[in-house]
């Protein structure tokens, strides 16, 4: 499917932001703003983490499965402990959180990130941040600009789930019986729908 280019322009602007704070090992004003007493996580190897093709690996031996991600950012606390930050760029009325059902997913991504880094032998808070960037549709000219509100959310993650996760899918790969369809797999409706059309 096409990619999403405004979103990927925002988390583009994002990173060359914290990017020029990284350089200096100064904290970004979001973080004065939010109370995060943290600083932009400097690393050799943040271009190749941060690559949606390559992103952050680790190969899950017992399954044989590479697992990768791709964070958008990483910051560091004061105890050394990296902090996954995840970019998100909307445009909505609604009070900026992660209860509506769409955002569940983000957290499980949240969580995978969390996994790999602390596989690949990091110290990870489970404290991650999500920065959400919300335009303003309700101005009264365009002008050709787009006017941002940022947030910063916080989020307690639990990669418990992530591993048995993966016995699970091995499990069901290995398989010759077919899984049962999900309701919430929009392929499977599809597939359901196209059925007769088929016959």
């Amino acid at each position: 499917m096409p990619g999403f280019s405004l979103n990927s322009a925002v988390d583009q602007l994002l990173k060359n932001e914290f990017d020029l704070l990284r350089k200096k090992g100064q904290r970004h004003q979001l973080m004065e703003k939010y109370h995060i007493d943290a600083l932009p996580f400097d690393h050799p190897d943040l271009d190749r983490w941060r690559n949606n093709f390559v992103g952050q690996q680790f190969l899950h031996t017992p399954t044989n499965f590479l697992v990768f991600g791709a964070v958008d950012d990483l910051w560091i606390n004061k105890d050394g402990e990296l902090l996954i930050v995840d970019y998100k760029a909307t445009s909505t009325t609604k009070e900026i959180s992660l209860e509506d059902e769409y955002k569940q997913g983000y957290k499980k991504q949240m969580e995978v990130y969390q996994w790999l880094f602390r596989q690949n032998g990091f110290k990870v808070s489970d404290t991650g941040y999500f920065i959400f960037a919300n335009a303003d549709k309700n101005l009264p000219r365009f002008d050709g600009r787009l006017e941002f509100k940022v947030t910063i959310v916080s989020y307690r993650g639990d990669d418990s789930w992530v591993e048995p996760t993966l016995f699970k899918m091995k499990k069901c790969l290995d398989s010759e019986q077919m899984p049962e369809p999900s309701s919430n797999c929009e392929y499977c409706r599809y597939r359901k729908l196209i059925r007769p059309l088929e016959e």
